[in-house]
């Protein structure tokens, strides 16, 4: 099989990985409920303080799916560059929300959850990040493992 572009080495990965967390807007959230039903859904987000940070309605699958484990995968791009994260999330309720976190996310979003009592915030801090475009990126397509950096 031939590949259109060389694989990219992981420093690349790694800067390509950090420019999509800070310049795009959406990605594809999965989560499971505690019976193992699965829920997928598109989420905007904004890269604040090393975490994703959201925002959904509290009666949610995705937010209700928010067990003690916290267990979440992201996926930003499309299936020819894919950024796969996964990661521990948090429910943040509005008021506890920095006030520059909660800023960063109106600036970005152009929507403000915080005072709305039915939407709450979702922290999701990485553990494991894996970048790849075709075949010949997935060997060392592992980024971060148990929340350090490889590279």
């Amino acid at each position: 099989m031939t590949h259109r572009e060389p694989a990219r080495g992981p420093e690349q990965r790694k800067r390509d990985v950090l420019r999509r967390l800070t310049e795009d807007k959406d990605a594809w959230v999965a989560t499971a409920s505690p019976d193992g039903v699965p829920c997928l859904v598109p989420l905007s987000f904004v890269w604040d303080r090393g975490t994703l940070l959201m925002s959904t309605r509290r009666g949610n699958p995705t937010a209700v799916n928010v067990t003690p484990a916290g267990q979440m995968r992201i996926t930003l791009g499309h299936t020819r560059d894919v950024v796969l994260i996964e990661g521990t999330a948090e429910i943040v309720e509005g008021a506890a929300l920095p006030a520059d976190s909660g800023d960063a996310f109106f600036e970005a979003l152009a929507w403000d959850p915080r005072g709305q009592p039915a939407w709450v915030y979702l922290r999701i801090t990485p553990h494991t990040v894996r970048a790849w475009r075709e075949v010949n990126e997935q060997p060392g397509r592992d980024l971060m493992l148990d929340g350090t950096w490889l590279v």
